[in-house]
């Protein structure tokens, strides 16, 4: 996902003010993907969601001494989104590979057991007894079971993390937190305004 442009940038100006002026951004990047992230089968915006929060947290990590208290803690929650949709994503990615992975093997027994059967007029099934890759299969197939049910408990915790942000907060804090820098002497001094 391409990072949305934060427009308006001076080398020049405060740092508080620029920092200001990307928090804001990638705060609203991070929103914008509600509601569809919260729908189970939006992997795409789940994904870029997470892509957002690492944004909103890096920007965070590196400028909250500019802002309120909140903006420390604020950093810590994207980080929190940032590392359950990663975990979610690692199962989307994941699933597919172990699925492609079944059918290959899948063929190549059948040309296996193909080639044995020889010029013969039907398949013996005693043939399909001796796949080569027949043991592999349970476990792929349970490790699917596996990663499938682990997406759904992860899906479902982060969408209680998401709903416990909201009820915390989360936007007006951190918007609060980035209208208290003009109060904060060490805001002032990184701002230049002192």
């Amino acid at each position: 996902m391409k990072a949305r442009r934060v427009s308006k940038l001076d080398p020049q100006a405060p740092l508080a003010d620029m920092a200001e002026r990307i928090v804001r951004v990638r705060l609203d990047e991070l929103y914008s993907f509600v509601p569809r992230a919260l729908a189970p089968t939006e992997h795409g915006a789940q994904h870029d969601m997470r892509i957002a929060a690492k944004r909103l947290r890096y920007v965070l990590e590196v400028t909250a001494p500019c802002f309120g208290s909140y903006a420390a803690t604020a950093a810590k929650r994207a980080r929190q989104l940032q590392d359950i949709l990663g975990e979610v994503h690692d199962c989307d990615v994941l699933l597919p590979e172990v699925q492609a992975h079944i059918v290959r093997l899948r063929a190549r027994d059948a040309a296996t057991v193909r080639a044995r059967a020889g010029d013969a007029g039907d398949l013996d099934p005693a043939l399909t007894t001796r796949a080569p890759h027949r043991a592999a299969y349970r476990g792929l197939e349970v490790l699917c079971v596996h990663l499938q049910a682990r997406r759904q408990l992860l899906f479902e915790r982060f969408v209680e993390r998401w709903a416990s942000l909201q009820r915390a907060g989360l936007r007006r804090r951190l918007e609060q937190a980035l209208a208290e820098r003009a109060a904060s002497p060490q805001a002032a001094q990184l701002a230049g305004t002192r």
